[in-house]
């Protein structure tokens, strides 16, 4: 999966997808949901104790 094809899964810019690779911005919880569940087709889930 290409930057350019994640990005358009999640409606997103490749040079977004590209700074979050780098590190050099941080995510929001909001964006990292999208990026798995709608560009990777994966779920993500969130147990606190």
């Amino acid at each position: 999966l290409t930057q350019e094809q994640l990005a358009a899964r999640t409606g997103t810019k490749k040079s977004y997808i590209s700074r979050l690779e780098n590190g050099k911005i941080d995510i929001q919880i909001s964006t990292l949901f999208k990026i798995i569940e709608e560009g990777l087709g994966k779920r993500l889930g969130f147990t606190m104790l």
